[in-house]
């Protein structure tokens, strides 16, 4: 390889591409650079959504500008004029769609999601004469195939690869009528993937289920209070209201003696995008599918799987069926003994009834107090809000040296007043490392679940090293004024898992955007493997205090807690395989005339699913792979990145310093956090481990008796 340095200069590649500039003040302010203090931050405080159209016209036209100056310069195909020029073209509407994704995810709205739909399917289009650009392509490819890869650094070569890659699979090697009918197809599917989120985000807006005093027994008063609140700002004062949404349903389904209601409440959060009504997600499903079918057809492959794993740790849909189908097994078989558990529990009660999916979580929370001693919500005293925050910042701080400090002055704007900021340092030197947004709770327009965003993320373009924009998203119920947040035992390993997504952005020293990007299948590991410094004593000594007296956390409760921590696993894995055996069964069969109800329904019986559990998410709402292709045949990814995360759990176990030992933790970051997608995970998880991992790892760790197999490397 040449010891001598790769010119990255583009010269005047773009002094010909004018400015994007609308004349409308609001437009204009979506596209201009940051301000502020931190390298410059989000106009949040300043966003109109007036501007949004015009905006996005405006930076689309200036990205397709800078695209055909890189396109048609005479000048022959370098690393510098071509790869490096590519990462440098889009940043103004690269900041329109930071607006965007606020609006979308964070604050949507009906005129929203207007300009959403309208705006969709232009937005493929533009993607598409990017992609479909053969003047561009052959400069790619001509740079990819060059003896000048040789001379590259190995994350260069990355670059370029990943480059190309994206080129190649995504039409770039077709003519003609086939080129036209990709681009139609990725146009339509814009819109679908649009119609199919805002579907069920207008189910769970339109679908509250109201209560009245005498149906609160069994709940907590953690969650009567939430609920009050929620009812109250509905304008429905006086009563309590069940929202459609995760963090509300799980709780009213673990602690509500109400059998109808829970009934009542379970079908409400599972029908949605299912309900017969102009919102039903079904007909959009199979046009989806048959579509993607259609698309990957064209270029080659036997199904959209194949064509979606290609470039994933898994490589082929059939080693990720190995990996589901040798847990599967375990899990439904944990899954009938929870069961038989549960049923014994209602007979000796009298109940004249069979365990249903709605009475699950409310006799496995008996079964709980009853085999281990430990109540969930005697549990969620010593699991407030803040001090978890606070403890996820003592992780990061021991990790990863880094050091938060909030910004109180409204020097960072934000979109709502729930949303809180930090600015993250090096402990030890003190240098700016970026900023955390943390936006914690429900409300009307905002997507349930919990996820992490960026909105700058690390590379040295241009000689200057940008500093990191995260952010953190949930959907916890907010207490009543004055009253401490307090959530599950589930929800705290939630709030870890994003956080590790945004220490994963935070820790990044690429020097190029595109090697910020993720592979789905391992984007994962680090989020889970964040999950396993909640339970260590040093969170819990030291953070798990009791909201009214501020006792620590009894010594005796831990041990309970530590005791269950198998418990349960028959049905997280189950419901959770179901919805990833379904994707992906979905996204290898041939889908001519395909009924999303009964293929579900039918697949599920084919795999045996216990009837006592639904999957995590069904078909109607599933928008990891129906809003989007984020995760579309990637589901598994979860699962693969777990037999990672297990693998990685154990290395850490078995140092000396146990979860906080200083070498292992170095390691982790450098080898696994700070390169992000610079290197193949496979290699980087070689480096950091000394080997592949280990599916052995992930069946102890669950409870699950070993499978019999001779290798049971991922």
């Amino acid at each position: 390889m040449s010891s001598e340095p790769i010119n990255e200069d583009i010269g005047d590649l773009f002094a010909g591409v004018e400015a994007a500039t609308t004349g409308d003040a609001n437009a204009d302010k979506l596209l201009a650079p940051y301000e502020g203090p931190y390298q410059g931050v989000p106009h949040f405080d300043e966003m109109n959504l007036d501007g949004l159209k015009a905006a996005l016209e405006a930076g689309m036209e200036k990205s397709l500008a800078e695209v055909d100056a890189i396109a048609n310069n005479p000048e022959p195909p370098t690393f510098a004029n071509t790869i490096i020029a590519l990462e440098k073209t889009g940043d103004e509407l690269g900041r329109v769609f930071t607006y965007w994704g606020i609006w979308s995810s964070n604050m949507s709205s009906p005129e929203f999601r207007a300009i959403q739909g309208e705006m969709s399917p232009k937005l493929s289009e533009f993607q598409s004469k990017i992609n479909q650009n053969d003047k561009l392509f052959q400069r790619v490819k001509t740079v990819y195939e060059s003896d000048v890869m040789g001379d590259l650094r190995p994350d260069q070569q990355r670059l370029v690869w990943l480059t190309y890659d994206g080129f190649a699979s995504n039409g770039a090697t077709l003519d003609g009528a086939e080129k036209m009918r990709y681009a139609e197809i990725n146009k339509r599917l814009a819109t679908l993937h649009t119609d199919f989120a805002n579907n069920v985000l207008a189910d769970e807006e339109g679908y509250v289920t109201y209560i009245n005093a005498d149906q609160l027994g069994g709940l907590p008063e953690s969650f009567i209070k939430a609920a009050a609140a929620a009812a109250e700002s509905r304008e429905r004062a006086g009563e309590y209201a069940i929202t459609n949404t995760r963090s509300s349903m799980d709780p009213f389904l673990t602690y509500s003696d109400e059998r109808d209601l829970r009934e009542t409440v379970w079908r409400t959060y599972y029908s949605r995008g299912d309900n017969g009504d102009q919102h039903d997600n079904n007909a959009i499903i199979a046009e989806i599918l048959q579509l993607r079918d259609e698309r990957v057809k064209l270029l080659g492959y036997e199904n959209y799987a194949a064509w979606r794993l290609q470039n994933r740790m898994a490589k082929t849909p059939d080693r990720a069926l190995d990996l589901m189908e040798a847990v599967w097994p375990a899990a439904t078989a944990r899954v009938a003994e929870e069961v038989a558990e549960m049923q014994a529990i209602v007979d000796a009660e009298g109940g004249d009834f069979e365990i249903a999916p709605w009475d699950y979580r409310y006799y496995m929370e008996k079964v709980r107090q009853d085999k281990y001693d430990l109540d969930s919500d005697e549990v969620k005293q010593y699991l407030q809000l803040d001090k978890l925050r606070d403890a996820m910042f003592f992780v990061a701080g021991e990790l990863f040296n880094f050091n938060f400090t909030p910004i109180n002055d409204g020097s960072v704007p934000v979109w709502h007043e729930d949303v809180k900021v930090w600015e993250v340092t090096d402990k030890t030197s003190g240098k700016h490392i970026g900023v955390w947004y943390l936006d914690p709770f429900a409300r009307p327009g905002k997507s349930s679940g919990a996820w992490a965003t960026g909105y700058r993320s690390h590379d040295t373009l241009d000689g200057v090293e940008k500093s990191v924009l995260s952010s953190n998203n949930s959907n916890f119920i907010k207490g009543a004024p004055g009253e401490p947040v307090l959530i599950s035992w589930d929800d705290a390993t939630t709030y870890f898992h994003e956080f590790g997504h945004a220490l994963h952005a935070l820790s990044s020293n690429v020097d190029y955007p595109t090697l910020n990007s993720g592979v789905r299948d391992y984007t994962e590991f680090q989020s889970q493997l964040l999950e396993r410094w909640l339970p260590t004593d040093q969170v819990i000594d030291n953070y798990l205090v009791h909201h009214e007296t501020g006792e620590p956390i009894p010594d005796a409760l831990v041990a309970k807690i530590k005791a269950a921590s198998t418990f349960n696993q028959g049905f997280s894995t189950t419901e959770y395989l179901a919805s990833a055996l379904v994707d992906m069964r979905y996204h290898m069969s041939d889908p001519t005339g395909i009924d999303p109800d009964s293929f579900e329904r039918e697949t599920l019986a084919e795999l045996g699913m216990p009837d006592e559990i639904v999957m995590r998410h069904r078909s109607p709402h599933f928008g990891h792979i129906f809003s989007g292709e984020g995760y579309s045949a990637g589901y598994y990814g979860y699962m693969w990145a777990d037999v990672l995360t297990a693998d990685a759990a154990e290395a850490f176990a078995e140092a000396p310093g146990g979860f906080y030992d200083k070498d292992v933790a170095k390691s982790l970051v450098d080898n696994l956090f700070r390169v992000r997608n610079s290197i193949d995970p496979a290699d980087a998880y070689l480096k950091f481990r000394g080997r592949e991992a280990r599916i052995e790892a992930l069946m102890r760790d669950r409870g699950f008796p070993l499978p019999d197999t001779d290798s049971s490397e991922n």
